[in-house]
């Protein structure tokens, strides 16, 4: 396809503005893709009302979205093994494929990587096309929609998570945080066979999706103390605790959970770069932390998991909007996060 496209383009703290752009054509080894759905993350909310994340900081525009599912519509040079007309779901970092952490496998490590909605990176999805390297697009079967497609992203983050923590059939767990990472960090533990999965939250639409989903019992952090209910349950605490909030005060709570030699996985990305941990807790339990970097390795494991019915990923997705209201579908998920569990952007 060739022609000009519509953006959605963040040009300053809380400044979304439409621009018009060429339609990408690939280069050698990459398709272009006709988006279909983008899903609106936690991130994109960051960088929309702080003009920040982590140590990423906005010093000019930036296309957000980095949750893509679409369809093929172009091929570049040298790509076999697709068609046009395929749906695909695209992994949004490209590594440089040569240094060492690439070689390794810890290609999420690599020191030049290029992330799609990321600054200095490349710009996001936000778009009507994009172009990806082919090496990190992946085929969906018949039986998954391109919706399925672009929440791969999230759920390979909860995924990856629950795989660098081990967790185990018959272990317990806490999940701080219910939104969409809690909720497939939560869709992964019961899949690997834990299902004693206490959930908690301040929005209670997030603490029901939650209970339908399969957690034991969840938590109103507004008017519930969960560390008090833990300290009830065998060994004083969980197996495993997930902070999948990004936040301060569940952060520092993580430790407090765990039971003797339990493990702490940090998910959650903070606006703010520097947190508190209960060092003195962590260290008399000597609990585990494990650290999340998006995800490495996963996709076609997540596509599979979702294609054969054991992840109901769809269930997710509380609000759809047409990309004529991408602003309002940034600017919704900020302002009504009591209402919106997960909102995807349909093109």
């Amino acid at each position: 396809m060739k022609g000009t496209m519509k953006v959605c383009v963040l040009t300053g703290k809380q400044t979304l503005e439409w621009v018009e752009r060429e339609i990408p054509q690939p280069a050698k080894g990459e398709l272009q893709i006709k988006l279909e759905y983008v899903g609106v993350c936690g991130s994109d909310l960051h960088f929309y009302q702080e003009g920040r994340l982590a140590n990423w900081t906005l010093d000019g525009p930036l296309a957000l979205g980095h949750e893509p599912g679409g369809v093929v519509s172009a091929i570049g040079e040298g790509v076999e093994g697709f068609a046009i007309g395929d749906k695909v779901s695209i992994e949004p970092a490209v590594p440089c494929g040569q240094c060492e952490n690439c070689r390794s496998g810890h290609y999420n490590l690599c020191p030049d990587i290029k992330m799609l909605a990321i600054p200095h990176e490349r710009d996001g999805v936000n778009a009507e096309y994009c172009v990806h390297d082919a090496s990190m697009c992946y085929k969906l079967p018949e039986n998954m929609t391109t919706l399925e497609g672009a929440m791969i992203e999230p759920l390979t983050v909860g995924f990856h998570g629950t795989e660098l923590s081990d967790a185990k059939l018959g272990e317990s767990a806490v999940i701080l945080g219910a939104g969409c990472i809690g909720l497939c960090t939560l869709l992964c533990l019961k899949a690997r066979g834990v299902s004693e999965i206490y959930v908690a939250d301040v929005m209670d639409k997030r603490l029901e999706k939650a209970k339908a989903l399969g957690a034991a019992r969840v938590f109103n952090s507004h008017r519930e103390d969960i560390e008090a209910f833990v300290k009830t349950l065998p060994g004083s605490g969980v197996d495993q605790v997930y902070e999948c909030a990004g936040n301060r005060a569940t952060t520092l709570q993580t430790a407090r959970l765990i039971k003797r030699a339990g493990k702490i996985t940090l998910t959650g990305v903070s606006p703010e770069p520097v947190l508190e941990l209960d060092l003195a807790a962590l260290n008399a339990m000597e609990g585990t932390i494990y650290s999340v970097y998006r995800y490495r390795n996963l996709w076609p494991k997540a596509i599979a998991a979702v294609s054969s019915g054991i992840l109901p990923l769809k269930e997710i997705v509380s609000h759809v909007f047409p990309f004529s209201d991408c602003i309002r579908a940034i600017e919704y998920s900020l302002h009504h996060k009591d209402e919106v569990i997960k909102a995807v952007i349909k093109m």
